[in-house]
């Protein structure tokens, strides 16, 4: 990011344990050096570009990065030892969203400018928006881990499309997206963006082939009733009227859905609107009458000993928007929570 520089130093010098940003670059690097033995790796995507008119998800990274070493001071040693890489952020050009939405003119001269010192030949093929950043920098770690687990801080979530593109390349295996969310994201496109908060689950249920591997669990806001989802593109829908009711139940029928789908890995993406507004209101569309914090842990931890649970995110944590005084520190709280169950259950052990 351009902006705000001198607080993200301040958070890297604490995250690397460094008293200067050229000792952040060399323990950074070093780290980097661990990809191809790590157990997961960490990803921010600091972009609310595609978002709705709400905006402020790009502050959500360093957000919960940084309440999470409030919480947790020993969180990078820990993380070396459990296999935890930080990959830091993605560089993000705030008005940019994808390199497919660019003329080749506005691409070169962001090229450009992000990338002075790369030799020509070579800059002309690098990504410049946070998506396409993102997802290429995904296929480059699963090119030397194919097994590694991705978890990505958001951002709004048109941000959870790189992680799934990037896995449907690397991984073999028959895995599933469990999606909790107050909304269903299932538009083919919005306002002709073919990517975006609203579209993306769209877009992840067609390289599944609409075979009932997208299951969205806390829908409550859609202008359509669950058959005309489930009917029409295949997804398994658990609305949050239902989770409420009944949890456990709940729960088993993810798991016996994706059991019946023959599902091996399961990657869990956590859109912070689908937790009730009481807990989760600094964020673009809060809601009410959603899921509780407990029966989101619950689930994260059961999809991970049901199966292996290859990867996550927590997506559209939106520092800015509040409704009452503490409502910030309640919601980033939260997602550090999620943060850590979703670590926990795809590492076997506390983070």
């Amino acid at each position: 990011m351009s902006t705000g520089r001198a607080e993200q130093e301040r958070l890297q010098e604490r995250l690397y344990g460094a008293a200067s940003s050229a000792q952040v670059q060399e323990r950074f690097e070093a780290a980097l050096g661990q990809i191809a033995n790590a157990r997961a790796v960490l990803l921010g995507i600091p972009s609310d570009v595609g978002a709705g008119f709400r905006r402020g998800a790009n502050l959500g990274p360093q957000a919960i990065r940084t309440t999470l070493l409030e919480q947790v001071p020993s969180f990078p040693e820990r993380a070396a030892q459990l296999g935890i890489v930080d990959l830091g952020d993605v560089f993000v050009v705030p008005q940019l969203l994808r390199d497919d939405m660019l003329s080749p003119a506005q691409k070169a001269a962001t090229q450009a400018a992000i990338y002075p010192s790369v030799p020509p030949d070579l800059r002309a093929t690098l990504p410049v928006s946070p998506l396409s950043i993102a997802e290429r920098a995904l296929d480059l770690v699963f090119q030397l881990n194919p097994k590694v687990a991705p978890v990505v801080l958001g951002g709004d979530h048109s941000t959870a499309w790189p992680v799934v593109s990037a896995l449907s390349r690397a991984r073999q295996d028959r895995w599933a997206v469990v999606q909790s969310d107050a909304h269903t994201d299932l538009l083919e496109h919005r306002l002709g963006i073919q990517i975006c908060f609203a579209t993306w689950s769209w877009h992840a249920n067609e390289l599944f082939g609409r075979d009932g591997r997208l299951v969205q669990v806390g829908t409550r806001a859609s202008r359509y009733d669950r058959g005309h989802w489930e009917g029409g593109l295949g997804v398994r829908q658990f609305w949050a009227d239902e989770c409420n009711r009944d949890p456990a139940a709940a729960i088993a029928g993810v798991v016996a859905h994706l059991q019946q789908r023959q599902v091996s890995g399961v990657y869990f993406s956590n859109d912070i609107d689908g937790t009730d507004s009481a807990w989760a209101d600094a964020t673009g569309t809060p809601e009410p009458g959603g899921l509780t914090p407990d029966f989101v842990c619950d689930l994260i931890a059961e999809l991970g000993r049901s199966f292996s649970l290859i990867g996550g995110d927590v997506m559209e944590v939106a520092p800015p928007l509040r409704d009452r005084p503490d409502s910030t520190e309640r919601t980033v709280g939260l997602a550090v929570r999620y943060l850590r169950e979703t670590f926990a259950a795809i590492l076997g052990q506390p983070v």
